[in-house]
């Protein structure tokens, strides 16, 4: 019997990233297959890491996303810490994209950035750091 081959790390990691910039944008696999010409079952695929995604067609995904082609190598597998971070910002920023992959995260998200007033932003910003501290 012929073994399953397993899909290649960057093509789950780059898949992953398609999944949470499309949830970010509140845009469905049917609505992005629409755009690229293709069935949501192939936008599945990506999205598993089960189909790679060729390069014109990631170029295709990151215009109807609006993100640059790097966001979906961010913190890929076996890539350097440092790669892709400016003046060495340190740490890797795994806990981001696991935040904005839950449900919470993603509303929090939507929610913060229809706040226009920056002082209401800080604000909001402030009162979570003193409610983390206090659950500590």
């Amino acid at each position: 019997m012929a073994e399953k081959k397993k899909p290649n790390p960057i093509d789950v990691h780059v898949g992953s990233r398609i999944r949470l910039r499309r949830t970010m944008l509140g845009v469905s696999q049917e609505k992005l297959g629409e755009h690229l010409g293709i069935t949501f079952q192939q936008i599945q695929k990506y999205e598993k890491g089960a189909n790679r995604v060729g390069a014109s067609r990631l170029q295709e995904i990151a215009r109807v996303l609006n993100t640059p082609v790097s966001f979906f190598f961010e913190d890929a597998p076996g890539t350097p810490v440092t790669a892709g971070q400016g003046f060495g910002e340190g740490e890797s920023a795994d806990y981001v994209v696991d935040f904005l992959s839950t449900a919470e995260g993603l509303q929090l998200n939507r929610a913060f950035i229809k706040i226009r007033d920056a002082k209401v932003r800080k604000k909001i910003v402030e009162m979570v750091r003193a409610l983390a501290e206090e659950s500590d």
